[in-house]
């Protein structure tokens, strides 16, 4: 049985302590478009009719894990593409998980980190 969210949009959402500063990396650095600019937050436009949005709050950059994740046809394309602009991705070297020039691959998925002004953990994800 599917739920009524089974069939509903699902958009991330990012803590972020300055709206100025995260608007600047999220336009500047990543080339996203601004669909709404309040002082409660921003909402960008991302493929397929998804939205990323950041909002304001004190817990910002607290997570420690991947808050949000595009998918990208060719990682390896878009990571060149986002050092060109400046973004540094993260490198692993756990049992686990090992990254080689910022990309690790998990199976046939592939996938890379990096971090926005707040350290925000995103990520660029490659299915097979």
């Amino acid at each position: 049985m599917v739920s009524l969210l089974g069939n509903a949009r699902v958009n991330a959402t990012v803590a972020v302590k300055d709206l100025e500063k995260a608007k600047g990396f999220y336009t500047k650095t990543l080339g996203l478009e601004i669909i709404l600019d309040e002082p409660e937050g921003i909402e960008f436009q991302c493929g397929a009719g998804t939205v990323l949005g950041v909002y304001p709050s004190s817990f910002a950059g607290t997570a420690q894990n991947t808050v949000a994740q595009w998918f990208v046809d060719d990682v390896e394309k878009e990571v060149e593409d986002l050092r060109g602009r400046g973004v540094t991705f993260e490198e692993y070297d756990m049992p686990d998980l090992k990254t080689e020039n910022g990309i690790a691959s998990l199976g046939n998925y592939r996938v890379a980190w990096f971090k926005d002004p707040d350290g925000n953990i995103l990520a660029l994800g490659q299915r097979p």
